[in-house]
């Protein structure tokens, strides 16, 4: 069982780093939930996901890490 401060922790990190649902992850994405689902089955894409019991949410951060991989051309400032 987790202590009172290491569930603190969660609820802090997570407040921080909110987790998206698959529906809402496709909503920032711009694909489908299908398509969604399709990547993480076949690992066509690493985006790391947290699953409990049949529960799979997605930090924002890891999409975010994500999306600027996928970043091709242009300049950085």
């Amino acid at each position: 069982m987790q202590s009172l401060s290491s569930i603190s922790t969660i609820l802090k990190n997570q407040s921080t780093d909110p987790l998206f649902t698959p529906n809402e992850t496709a909503e920032y994405l711009g694909v489908t939930e299908k398509t969604l689902a399709v990547w993480r089955c076949t690992g066509r894409y690493n985006i790391a996901f947290i699953k409990i019991g049949r529960l799979v949410k997605y930090r924002k951060s890891v999409l975010d890490s994500f999306i600027d991989s996928r970043t091709h051309g242009g300049e950085v400032a």
